[in-house]
C-alpha cells in the first residue's frame, strides 16, 4: 500500500479461535460452556451433597426426602454462587445462577410428568396386559372379578363419541370467535373477549348444571351422551377461542395487506392467507380444548350418568366415559378395581397422544415440490 507510512505497518491477520471464527459476518458465540463452568457445577454439587448429608442425617437425625432434597439445592445454590465469585465477575455470577434457576425448573416439570405417566403405566399393567380389557364391558363385573374378566370398552366408546361431538361443535365456534376478535374488532370484539377469558376459568361443575338445567330440565332432553358432549363443548370453546385469536394475532399484518391489494375480500384473506398459515396454530389450540375435555368427570356425571354396558347412541341412555369409570374404580377401595382404574388412566393418556400426534400430523406444514 503506497499510501501508508513505513512507520504504520499493516495489522496482523485475525486468527480464527472456537468463540471467534474468522470473518466479518460470523456470528458471536454467546452461549459456550468452559472447563471452569463444569467443575463449578461438578465441584458445588458434590461439596453441598456431603454437606446437607452430614447435616441434615447425622447431626440433625431428619429423614424427610423432600426437606433433603430442597437444602441439597439451597445449599448448592449457595456454594455454586460462591465458587463462581471466585473467578468471575458479579453479572457473571448472577447470570449463572439465573441460568442454574431455570434448568432446575424444567428438570422438576419434566420429572413430574415423567413420573406421573410411568407410575400411571406400571399401576395399571396388570389390567391392560390382558386382552380383555379392550374388548369387553364392564357388565356383570364386580370389584372383586378377576382381571381376566372384563374391560373398559364401553368407557372407551363412550369417551370417543362424547369429545368427537364436543370437537364438533365447540372447534368452529371457537375458531369463528378468534376470527371475529382479531379480524373484525370493535366493542364487540372486546365484549366477546371478555366473556372468552371469563369462560375460561369456568369451573366444570357449573357448565354440568347449566346443561342439566337448560336441556335436561327445561327442554326435556334426557340424560344422555349428546347431553354430555354439549357440557364439555362449554368447556373446550373458550379454550380454543383464546388460543387460537394468539394464534392470529402473530400472523403478519404484511400478509393481509397483500392480499387486500391484490383486491380480494376481507373473507377471502381470511379464509386463503390467516388460517392456512395459522394452521398449525389452531391445530394446538383445539389439542388444548381437547386435553381440557377429555380428562372432566362432573360435568359427564351430571348430565350423562355411569353405565356398565355399551351404549353407541348418543341420543339416548346413560353413556360411560373413561374418566367416570377411573372415578369410581379408585373409589372402590378394592386392589383389584383399583388396578382397573389405573389401567383405564393409561389408556385414557395413550388416546390424548394419539389424537396429538394425529392432529400435529394433519396440520403440519406442506411443502410442494419444485
Amino acid at each position: 500500500d503506497l499510501d501508508r507510512p513505513a512507520h504504520n505497518p499493516p495489522p496482523p491477520p485475525v486468527r480464527p479461535t472456537p468463540d471467534r471464527p474468522v470473518g466479518p459476518d460470523a456470528p458471536r458465540q454467546i452461549i459456550t460452556t468452559t472447563v471452569d463452568d463444569r467443575l463449578s457445577v461438578y465441584s458445588a454439587a458434590a461439596g453441598s451433597l456431603a454437606l446437607v448429608w452430614l447435616s441434615y442425617r447425622e447431626v440433625l437425625g431428619l429423614n424427610g426426602k423432600l426437606g433433603f432434597i430442597v437444602c441439597w439445592f439451597l445449599t448448592d445454590m449457595a456454594l455454586y454462587a460462591g465458587i463462581s465469585a471466585l473467578g468471575n465477575p458479579r453479572p457473571v455470577v448472577l447470570d449463572r445462577l439465573a441460568s442454574m434457576w431455570v434448568r432446575a425448573g424444567a428438570r422438576v416439570v419434566g420429572l413430574a410428568l415423567v413420573s406421573t405417566v410411568l407410575y400411571t403405566l406400571v399401576k395399571g399393567f396388570d389390567a391392560y396386559s390382558h386382552i380383555n380389557f379392550f374388548t369387553k364391558t364392564a357388565a356383570g363385573i364386580g370389584p372383586r372379578t378377576p382381571l381376566a374378566q372384563g374391560g373398559v370398552l364401553h368407557a372407551m366408546v363412550g369417551t370417543c363419541i362424547e369429545v368427537g361431538i364436543a370437537t364438533v361443535i365447540s372447534l368452529p365456534l371457537g375458531i369463528g370467535a378468534a376470527i371475529y376478535m382479531t379480524e373484525v374488532g370493535g366493542k364487540g370484539a372486546r365484549l366477546v373477549r371478555n366473556v372468552v377469558e371469563a369462560m375460561t376459568a369456568l369451573p366444570d361443575v357449573l357448565a354440568g348444571l347449566f346443561i342439566y338445567v337448560v336441556l335436561i330440565l327445561a327442554l326435556g332432553v334426557p340424560r344422555s351422551g349428546f347431553a354430555a358432549a354439549t357440557a364439555l363443548a362449554i368447556m373446550m370453546t373458550p379454550i380454543i377461542a383464546r388460543s387460537a385469536e394468539l394464534q392470529l394475532r402473530i400472523v403478519p399484518g404484511g400478509l393481509r395487506e397483500a392480499g387486500l391489494a391484490l383486491g380480494a375480500s376481507q373473507w377471502q384473506v381470511v379464509r386463503r392467507v390467516v388460517l392456512p398459515t395459522a394452521r398449525s396454530g389452531l391445530a394446538t389450540a383445539l389439542i388444548l380444548g381437547i386435553a381440557r375435555a377429555v380428562g372432566e368427570t362432573a360435568p359427564v356425571l351430571i348430565t350423562s350418568g355411569a353405565t356398565t354396558f355399551l351404549n353407541t347412541n348418543p341420543l339416548e341412555n346413560p353413556m360411560n366415559s373413561l374418566p367416570l369409570y377411573i372415578l369410581f374404580a379408585v373409589r372402590s377401595g378394592q386392589p383389584l378395581y383399583i388396578a382397573r382404574g389405573f389401567g383405564a388412566a393409561a389408556l385414557l393418556l395413550v388416546l390424548v397422544l394419539l389424537l396429538f400426534v394425529v392432529t400435529r400430523f394433519l396440520a403440519r406444514e406442506r411443502v410442494g415440490r419444485r
